[in-house]
C-alpha cells in the first residue's frame, strides 16, 4: 500500500503558480511589502471582512512580535501546544505560566484562569488547539475584569467561525499560520488580525527592524513575508473552501467508523462551530493500549500518524522548573493524530480505520 503521512500541503496547479508569480520578474520586487504582499492583504481581507491585518514570514516571529507591544510580564497560556507559542512568549520577553487543560476539546481550562492572575500578569495567551476555539467569551470576561490583553494562537484555526463570527474577532489580536502543514499555507507565513490599527502598526514595525518613519523605535527584527509565499497564498486562497469539504469528508468516515470503538474517545465538535477540519485527533482511554502503540502498529502498514502534542510543553527539559499541569500531562500521553489533508482519498482513510480496528481488536 502507498505510505500515507500525516499531513500533506495543499499546492494549486503547477501552471496556476507559475501564472501568478510571472510577475515578479517583471517588477524585480521579491521582499519588503511588495505588490503581491500588497494583493495578499486585500484578497483576504475582502473574504473575510478583516479590518486590520499584517503579514509575515511564519506563523511564530508573528505571534513574538504581538507579544512584544505588550509590556514585559507574565503571560498566562496553555501547556498543550506546540513548542513555538511558549518560545514566543519568553522571546518576547515574558513568562509563561502554565494553565491546565480540560478533557472537551484539549484547550485552555477557561475556570483555572483566574486563580493564576497575580499583579505581574499582563496577558492571557490561549490556543485554539486543533482549530477547536477556546471558551472565548468567559477568558474575555476575565481578561476585561483585570486588565488584561488576550493575544490568541489560532494557529490551527483559519477559516473557523463561532456562532457565525470568525474566530479572528476575538481578543485584541488573532496569530494564523500559513506554514505547509495547515489547512491553508503560503508556503511558510504567518497572519495577525488586529483589532487596534496603533497595535498593526506597531507589529508592522516590528517585522522591519523596529523602524517606524525611517527611524528604528522598537527592538525589531527581520521577518517579512517574501513575494513568492505571497503570491503561493493567493493562488491557494481560492481553492481553500473546497479544501475544507474534502477534509471535512475525511472527518465524517473517521467519526462513522470509529465512533463505537470504546478505546478511544473522538473529538468533541460544537453544532456553533464551523470547523476547518485541520486535525483529527483520537485519545487512547484505555490503559491496556497506548497511542504510542497504535502510532507503531499503523507504521507497519505504512500509515504514519503524529503524537501531536508529546510531551506537554512543561514536561520539555527548557520548561521543568515551571508549574505542572495534570490533565495536559494525562493528555499528551494518550493523544495521536490521524492523517488528515485534502487529497487522502475515501479509501484511504477506510484503510486507515480499518487498520485501527485491527489494533483494538488483535491487542498489541
Amino acid at each position: 500500500m502507498e505510505k500515507i503521512f500525516v499531513t500533506r500541503p495543499a499546492l494549486p496547479e503547477y501552471e496556476e503558480y507559475i501564472e501568478e508569480i510571472k510577475s515578479i520578474w517583471e517588477t524585480k520586487h521579491i521582499t519588503n511589502f511588495g505588490p503581491k504582499y500588497q494583493k495578499f492583504k486585500k484578497v483576504i481581507k475582502e473574504k473575510y471582512n478583516y479590518q486590520h491585518i499584517d503579514l509575515q514570514c511564519n506563523g511564530h516571529m508573528m505571534l513574538q512580535n504581538l507579544l512584544s507591544c505588550i509590556e514585559p510580564g507574565k503571560i498566562i497560556t496553555t501547556p498543550f501546544t506546540f513548542v513555538s507559542t511558549t518560545l514566543a512568549i519568553l522571546n518576547s520577553g515574558h513568562k509563561p505560566v502554565f494553565c491546565d487543560i480540560n478533557r472537551k476539546d484539549y484547550n485552555i481550562d477557561a475556570d483555572k484562569i483566574e486563580e493564576l492572575i497575580t499583579p505581574d500578569t499582563v496577558a492571557i495567551v490561549p490556543v485554539h488547539v486543533y482549530g477547536s476555539p477556546c471558551d472565548v467569551k468567559k477568558i474575555q470576561d476575565i481578561a476585561d475584569r483585570h486588565h488584561l490583553k488576550v493575544i490568541y494562537d489560532a494557529a490551527h484555526a483559519f477559516g473557523v467561525r463561532v456562532q457565525g463570527e470568525d474566530i479572528g474577532t476575538y481578543g485584541d489580536a488573532s496569530m494564523f499560520s500559513f506554514h505547509g502543514t495547515k489547512v491553508f499555507n503560503s508556503i511558510e507565513g504567518g497572519m495577525a488580525v488586529l483589532q487596534s490599527e496603533e497595535m498593526l502598526k506597531e507589529v508592522v514595525a516590528r517585522s522591519n527592524f523596529g523602524i517606524s518613519d525611517a527611524l528604528t523605535v522598537y527592538n525589531g527584527v527581520n521577518s517579512k513575508m517574501n513575494e513568492f509565499s505571497a503570491s503561493m497564498g493567493i493562488v491557494n486562497l481560492r481553492h481553500i473552501d473546497d479544501n475544507i469539504k474534502k477534509r471535512r469528508k475525511i472527518s465524517e468516515i473517521y467519526d462513522d467508523e470509529l465512533k463505537d470503538i470504546s478505546s478511544l474517545i473522538l473529538l468533541q465538535r460544537r453544532d456553533d462551530v464551523e470547523y476547518n477540519y485541520g486535525y483529527y485527533p483520537v485519545f487512547v482511554s484505555d490503559s491496556k493500549f497506548s497511542a504510542d502503540g497504535l502510532m507503531k502498529y499503523m507504521e507497519q502498514a505504512g500509515i504514519y500518524s503524529r503524537r501531536y502534542f508529546y510531551p506537554a510543553t512543561n514536561d520539555m527539559p527548557l520548561f521543568q522548573d515551571y508549574n505542572t499541569t495534570p490533565i495536559a500531562k494525562e493528555v499528551s500521553q494518550n493523544i495521536l493524530c490521524l492523517p488528515m489533508y485534502a487529497d487522502l482519498t475515501e479509501n484511504q482513510a477506510l484503510d486507515i480505520c480499518s487498520r485501527i480496528k485491527e489494533y483494538f481488536q488483535n491487542g498489541k
